[in-house]
């Protein structure tokens, strides 16, 4: 069966992810469309730089057609954010993205937009799975489609997602600054957006592992630590202000500072909300999923703001910041969205934002974590991730989600959640979160807590639970 999860359809290239497959998921949209009285309107399709990407926009594209319904296509790849940008700002009813996202080279997938720009809501994706289930395809050439007049290839297609960024940014503090920076877009499709932003604010950008590469040079395309070795070493010995890394359709983020040092999301997060308050004088709470820095909450309530704690999936947090009008959401997985864009992770307005802060408080990026560290306190995230069978999945989920055991911590839990999977509260602020992942067939475990040492014994006690 094809299943949508939290980012998504994902599927390993050849087994499940196949021309066959992702047809039905183009009939399945196409008989969506229709029972929504919504096929009037075009579909925007994107690809990233994955294995069969740009053959499945066509393949869906051929679909579309023979369903009587118009596609809006690319002659390059894009990154996820520009579709959500071009859905909203034109005012379409659907949207896809081909991609798999961070996940490994062996996986390709389809992202559904809908209205807004949004993520496909829980409601939507079951309906569409429903409709996949019993789906009849239909299809038809693509030279036959371009005949109807049912392919548009669009024209400068990126200028008016770029425009709305530059719009949205202080440009001359940018270009005042003269800051140097390395970008590595892990082999993805955000290079020419990001690349074009950073330099219409004249900064000094230069760019690695910018071919088109389906096995990603043989890492996975995930800002990562790990991912990010080489790109840390080149920024602390070859002088570079800033490094940026972002996924293969660009929309996580992270970050390098001039010493080399890698800055996860969840300070990324922390210092631009911080940012946007006490320097652009932007009010509103702000949107954290289970599994991200309970520091946004310390901030926040410092402002009087309200922290939102949502689900993971970033439906759920653009879903919040939208209703609550806060001012910025993300997770701790390195995507971000901030109010009055769009709903979904961009990490070329991440960047600029983050450029921007640089620029106008003129400090390095550690010096300004260390101001924040001793005003709202430390605060230590570990993960742990376990790849499980199925047999062993329906166990682990039986212990702690149907029998709701709890593991012995020595400090009884202040309070414990089943929002998304189980996530245990202590009274010094600490936490252990434990769910499997929508995407990928992984047990995760994050933990944090005011040493990293802390955080590690919370996540052994959950790992000896349930072994």
């Amino acid at each position: 069966m094809i299943k949508f999860g939290t980012g998504g359809w994902r599927a390993v290239i050849g087994d499940d992810f196949n021309k066959h497959n992702i047809c039905k998921v183009a009939q399945g949209i196409s008989d969506l469309m229709k029972e929504n009285k919504k096929a009037e309107l075009p579909v925007m399709i994107g690809y990233d730089n994955r294995f069969l990407s740009s053959d499945a926009a066509r393949w869906m594209a051929e679909v579309f057609s023979a369903n009587g319904i118009k596609s809006w296509c690319m002659k390059r790849s894009a990154p996820t954010p520009l579709v959500m940008f071009t859905v909203k700002d034109k005012k379409l009813h659907y949207g896809v993205e081909i991609t798999a996202s961070h996940n490994p080279a062996v996986y390709n997938g389809i992202k559904l937009i809908v209205e807004e720009g949004r993520d496909a809501d829980i409601g939507c994706t079951k309906r569409l799975e429903e409709l996949i289930g019993k789906a009849v395809v239909i299809s038809e050439d693509f030279s036959i489609a371009q005949k109807k007049g049912n392919v548009t290839y669009l024209k400068a297609p990126f200028n008016g997602f770029i425009d709305s960024i530059l719009s949205r940014l202080d440009v001359e503090k940018i270009k005042q600054a003269d800051l140097r920076v390395l970008f590595d877009p892990m082999h993805g499709s955000a290079a020419y957006p990001m690349m074009t932003v950073l330099f219409t604010a004249r900064v000094t950008i230069d760019i690695m592992n910018s071919n088109k590469d389906a096995y990603f040079g043989g890492k996975d395309p995930a800002p990562g630590y790990k991912e990010s070795e080489n790109l840390r070493y080149r920024v602390k010995t070859e002088g570079y202000d800033l490094g940026i890394q972002v996924d293969s359709d660009g929309d996580r983020l992270a970050i390098i500072d001039n010493e080399g040092n890698y800055i996860e999301a969840n300070k990324i997060l922390v210092m631009l909300y911080y940012y946007l308050h006490e320097y652009k004088g932007w009010t509103g709470g702000v949107v954290r999923n289970v599994a991200t820095t309970h520091m946004l909450d310390a901030v926040a309530a410092s402002f009087n703001e309200k922290c939102y704690e949502v689900p993971v999936g970033f439906k759920f947090v653009s879903k919040a910041l939208d209703e609550n009008d806060a001012m910025l959401g993300g997770e701790s997985s390195g995507g971000l969205t901030v109010r009055g864009h769009i709903f979904g992770k961009d990490s070329v307005y991440a960047t600029g934002l983050f450029v921007e802060m640089l620029s106008v408080i003129n400090k390095p990026v550690m010096e300004i974590w260390n101001e924040l560290e001793e005003k709202f306190g430390v605060y230590k995230m570990v993960q742990y991730n376990s790849r499980f069978t199925e047999k062993e999945s329906e166990r682990v989920q039986k212990i702690l989600f149907a029998d709701k055991a709890v593991p012995d911590f020595k400090i009884k839990p202040s309070r414990i959640s089943y929002m998304d999977g189980v996530k245990y509260y202590f009274n010094d602020d600490s936490f252990v979160i434990c769910r499997f992942s929508g995407t990928e067939p992984l047990l995760r475990i994050f933990a944090e807590a005011k040493t990293e040492e802390q955080g590690l014994r919370l996540i052994q006690t959950v790992k000896e639970f349930i072994k």
